[in-house]
């Protein structure tokens, strides 16, 4: 039973990943909310489903993909929402959403400027983190005072509770885009207040024309007109999300679709009424209303108007939809955790633990066909080589890592591969879930970066660099957390874990080299010059010259297997660097991820590196591996005479 382990533990996640590859069933007397879900728009330059829409939207405004209404719940089962159901009420029944803990607020300076509990209380229906739109518009005018302040200042020097600020205020802006989408945010019955507007046009139109000749004209027909053209303008200006198609679909794609208020003043111009208007004013009022049978009529014939000319769009937002039901990355975590747990308890007993490292193996091996379906899936819905922003650049550098950490593993058969693997894709992926709370994952190239040959070249390569940086780096933490604090560092193991340390920066020197020289030629074509000192340039260079640095230091005998490893460690700080740290300094032509809240983050993770590097330096009798032994040693290399990989 125990030599099956792998296959039995891995063929029931396997199952488990390929069940989510069916999207939820509807029940026939609900709400269609994934075929609504499924409906395409066009927002942040690009098609992408509602469904989409409102998963990052709740991301920006609460850090989840899915909506607890009533989070001050000790017990019994709060009320849960799935992003659809949150974005249909946003949009067509803005009352009912603007009492739900939507906005997450962490920083005690901001609850109090808005005059929000602070503690958790469910008496006042309150969790202390979470708060509806009905709490915060009160103090709106104050919020906005203290969010033109921060704007003034740059983003770097701007203190946490500004930092707060500008985050809720954008997540307001946000707030207001969504609820302006499909109808005015005030609209109480919207199909007849539509039908209202196109009786009024007409008569709208003659007064105004009557004004204009200086005759006598209707003043109430006019002023009808002109209020519901001020509700619609009002829409337009808070810039929603594109959901009116063209009445067919032209070669511009995104380009010729439109915002519902622009739509709405153009049939005042004596623009025809686009099919998209009067379906989502049907569905809006059977929403509310509560009509199921005539809501998911309405979505079933605009998909059907839809389907004559906007095939690829449907087929981009139902793909979309699919691939955020199935959640590879997610996925990923819970495989690559389970794999780390299991190599870690092969090191416990491996001479008889064989199984939990091959339970492991087996384990990686799954991690990496999810990982790498869903960076192919993404590269398919962008139409774009995997890395396009710093979101699919973790994703990346995670898969590389997983690649070289099973290699690693091959060879050597001691867990430590398996180890690096899980280790690796599970914090890259967690970095990834941070770095999509910013917004859209799949958003719109900048023109600089709209060239499918450089991000397939320079961009992979040079990310591939950073990956087997990585990798050495945490090679070389293993050495020395397994040396100081455990027994289990023998000299075989040591020897083992220099080889794979050398191997990898061989590795990485390669691919930072040629990389950084392919980001040259492209920035030649691109800003006609080959280098100029911006700080991503450096950034990348630094990693060549620390990598080459590390393999001159072992070939002429100035570091041996402690050097080679606190070297190798120190590497993860001059990658984090290059990586995330100039983004964060907001200047040079690279800044193209500027995300300060992250600064900490990296300050800790370059803290933790340093630590690590002066226990590594600690003298050999402070560890537990070698208090009762000889040292493992290696003589230095003949120069110009590498170790094996």
């Amino acid at each position: 039973m125990i030599a099956r382990l792998p296959l039995i533990l891995t063929a029931i996640l396997a199952a488990w990943v390929v069940s989510g590859l069916r999207a939820p069933k509807e029940k026939p007397d609900a709400f269609a909310v994934n075929e609504w879900g499924r409906l395409p728009v066009v927002a942040n330059g690009r098609f992408q489903p509602l469904d989409s829409l409102a998963r990052n939207s709740l991301l920006q405004l609460r850090e989840k993909q899915t909506l607890n209404t009533e989070p001050w719940k000790t017990s019994g089962s709060p009320k849960m929402l799935t992003a659809s159901e949150w974005l249909m009420a946003m949009t067509m029944n803005p009352s009912a959403a603007d009492a739900w803990p939507v906005f997450r607020i962490d920083h005690p300076d901001l609850k109090g400027l808005l005059a929000l509990p602070m503690d958790p209380n469910e008496a006042q229906k309150s969790d202390g983190k979470h708060y509806s739109w009905n709490q915060i518009q009160t103090k709106l005018k104050e919020l906005q005072e203290q969010a033109r302040t921060a704007a003034a200042k740059e983003s770097s020097h701007r203190n946490p509770f500004e930092q707060a600020v500008m985050r809720l205020w954008s997540g307001v802006g946000l707030y207001m885009k969504l609820q302006n989408m499909l109808q005015p945010q005030n609209a109480e019955d919207w199909n007849a207040e539509l039908g209202r507007y196109f009786t009024a046009i007409e008569p709208g139109r003659t007064a105004a024309m009557a004004q204009n000749s200086g005759k006598d004209y209707d003043k109430a027909a006019l002023e009808a007109l002109m209020r519901d053209l001020q509700r619609f303008d009002a829409m337009s200006q808070f810039e929603p999300p594109l959901v009116v198609p063209p009445e067919t679909a032209g070669p511009n794609a995104q380009l010729d679709w439109s915002r519902m208020g622009m739509a709405l003043m153009d049939i005042a111009r004596g623009a025809t009424p686009s099919f998209a208007v009067t379906s989502y004013a049907k569905m809006s009022s059977a929403y509310r209303s509560g009509n199921v049978a005539a809501f998911n009529e309405a979505v079933r014939d605009y998909r059907q108007l839809l389907g004559s000319g906007f095939d690829r769009p449907l087929a981009k937002a139902a793909s979309e939809q699919l691939f955020n039901f199935f959640q590879p990355f997610y996925k990923g975590i819970v495989i690559f955790t389970l794999a780390g747990l299991c190599a870690l308890g092969f090191w416990v007993r491996p001479a008889h633990w064989e199984f939990l490292r091959r339970t492991a193996v087996w384990l990686c091996l799954l991690g990496l066909t999810v990982h790498t379906g869903g960076l192919l899936w993404r590269m398919v819905l962008e139409g774009r080589p995997p890395v396009t922003n710093l979101y699919s650049s973790a994703i990346f550098i995670g898969w590389g890592a997983i690649g070289l950490g099973l290699i690693l593993e091959t060879f050597w058969r001691n867990g430590v591969g398996a180890v690096v693997a899980s280790v690796c894709a599970f914090l890259t992926l967690i970095i990834a879930h941070h770095l999509a709370l910013s917004g859209d994952t799949m958003e719109m190239m900048r023109a600089v970066l709209d060239t499918n040959f450089w991000l397939a070249t320079h961009v992979v390569i040079v990310t591939l660099g950073y990956a087997s940086t990585f990798v050495a780096g945490f090679l070389a933490i293993i050495f020395v957390l397994r040396g100081v604090f455990t027994t289990g560092l023998d000299s075989p193991t040591a020897k083992s874990l220099t080889k794979m340390v050398y191997g990898i920066v061989c590795f990485a020197t390669l691919f930072s080299f040629v990389g950084t020289v392919l980001g040259g030629i492209w920035a030649d074509q691109s800003w006609g010059r080959f280098w100029g000192w911006d700080a991503k340039e450096n950034g990348a260079l630094i990693i060549v010259l620390w990598n080459a640095l590390i393999l001159h230091a072992r070939w002429g005998g100035l570091v041996r297997e402690r050097g080679l490893m606190n070297c190798a460690i120190f590497g993860n700080i001059v990658t984090a660097w290059s990586w995330f740290g100039v983004n964060m300094l907001g200047i040079g032509l690279h800044s193209y991820g500027f995300m300060d809240q992250a600064f900490y983050w990296l300050m800790g993770f370059n803290a933790s590196q340093i630590l690590l590097i002066l226990i590594g330096s600690l003298p050999l009798k402070m560890w537990a591996s070698f208090r009762h032994q000889q040292p493992p040693t290696t003589p230095p290399e003949p120069r110009g005479t590498p170790q094996p990989a």
